[in-house]
């Protein structure tokens, strides 16, 4: 889509308001409107704005940003009354005044590293399975069904939310490939056909506000939490990756018992060993950590394997043989996270794995949950950060994630996590008033 296409299609839908979107670091949409008056300066100059209260953006003395649309993400807004005035949205790429790129922007820092994919010959794809829960309001958990995996309307009240979200987004251009319910009461996932990673973390960010948009008009409230119920699964974001070259999957090996080429197998030994460093940016939250413990699907120990869903990477198998479906599966995102930093801090731990040709350990194909400390010790199997203060502790320590993030977004976000991780670590708790305000 060019400017020139934009232009048109406003004219002829009759666009009257036009969204400028973008995230913060911690991936939070922004966007302020502009009228369709307005539509062929922004495209051709952008549109200036104060970034100084955005999460990581710039200081006070610094805060001029300008936000500049990307013609090919432009869509018409389903969710918005048509009645009144057709609503549009393109996302932006930020800008300093003096047209550089600002390296705050978690859009550019995507884009930064792919360029760095493309410089090796390679493009990268993804495919993300989002999980989330709908409960009655945001004020409390109170779930609207109590239906299981995969299971059918009898039990499952949310089927018309998850039809509607699925119709919306295909009306915005994303493709989506499954939509059914999770393990735990009230939660479900609508899995999104794999792209090219800018597109897919652009159409993630879309999709977050689709499932909230829809619920909020059947009344109900829906939530990418992590872990909003203790005793059930949380929400995750299994992430699938593959590599190209042009048309063909540098992942796939026709000679390979795993079909799995040397890339592949260089780029999942890049995932695993760079595993603690990246884990800030695939689960950011503080939430985040009572997902990622044994016994609910989340995997938490450091290993790969083809079938075994309790592996931190996975090689799916249902199409084996088949040279585009061939991908790994990072297993430890969650919903919640900046899919632009996550898509970008793993693309560059497979990257280096590439670069480096690390070893790629036996794939580990029993339950590595019932496994013995001891055992797990000698199959060399580490663990993923327990707490956020840990996954900070790793990435601070991190050279690749600095140079992912560039210096500004690895301060910020640093910064940030820390402070995140002071007040959870100050507060006192309601279980905590519950177990000892009556026995000390």
């Amino acid at each position: 889509m060019t400017k020139e296409d934009v232009l048109r299609i406003a004219r002829e839908k009759d666009v009257r308001f036009v969204k400028l979107w973008f995230t913060d670091i911690l991936g939070f949409a922004k966007s302020f409107s502009i009228t369709v008056d307005e539509l062929e300066s922004a495209l051709n100059e952008g549109m200036g704005f104060d970034g100084s209260s955005i999460q990581g953006f710039a200081r006070i003395d610094e805060s001029d940003m300008i936000a500049k649309p990307d013609p090919s993400t432009f869509t018409i807004l389903p969710f918005r009354p048509k009645e009144s005035a057709v609503v549009a949205k393109m996302f932006c790429d930020i800008y300093e005044p003096d047209g550089t790129p600002y390296k705050g922007d978690p859009r550019y820092v995507l884009k930064k590293n792919l360029k760095i994919a493309e410089e090796m010959g390679f493009s990268f794809y993804v495919g993300p399975e989002l999980e989330f829960f709908y409960f009655k309001t945001d004020k409390d958990t109170e779930i609207l069904d109590n239906g299981g995996y995969f299971d059918v309307t009898t039990l499952d009240e949310a089927v018309d939310l998850r039809r509607d979200t699925v119709l919306m987004l295909e009306e915005m251009g994303i493709k989506v490939e499954y939509s059914h319910h999770e393990v735990a009461p009230s939660q479900h996932e609508i899995d999104l056909r794999y792209t090219e990673a800018l597109k897919m973390a652009d159409n993630t960010i879309t999709y977050r506000i689709v499932v909230k948009e829809v619920a909020k008009k059947y009344g109900v409230y829906a939530t990418f939490m992590p872990k909003p119920m203790f005793g059930v699964n949380g929400s995750g974001m299994h992430v699938h990756q593959s590599l190209f070259r042009g048309d063909k999957n540098a992942f796939y090996d026709s000679n390979d018992k795993f079909y799995l080429s040397d890339i592949a197998k260089w780029y999942i030994a890049g995932l695993l060993k760079h595993a603690k460093e990246i884990t800030l940016l695939t689960s950011q939250w503080v939430n985040s950590y009572k997902r990622l413990v044994p016994g609910y699907e989340a995997p938490v120990y450091i290993s790969w394997a083809r079938r075994n869903r309790s592996t931190l990477v996975r090689v799916p198998l249902y199409k084996p043989g088949k040279e585009k479906a061939t991908r790994a599966e990072y297993r430890s995102p969650d919903p919640a996270c900046n899919p632009y930093l996550a898509f970008a801090v793993m693309l560059r731990a497979g990257l280096e794995g590439i670069k480096n040709r690390y070893p790629l350990p036996d794939p580990i194909e029993e339950d590595v949950y019932e496994m013995s400390p001891d055992k797990r010790r000698a199959l060399n199997i580490d663990s993923l950060p327990s707490s956020l203060f840990e996954a900070i502790e790793y990435a601070e320590k991190s050279e690749l994630i600095r140079d992912t993030l560039g210096d500004h977004v690895f301060e910020k976000l640093i910064e940030n996590k820390k402070i995140e991780w002071d007040r959870f670590r100050t507060h006192v708790s309601k279980y905590e008033i519950d177990t000892y305000l009556p026995i000390l």
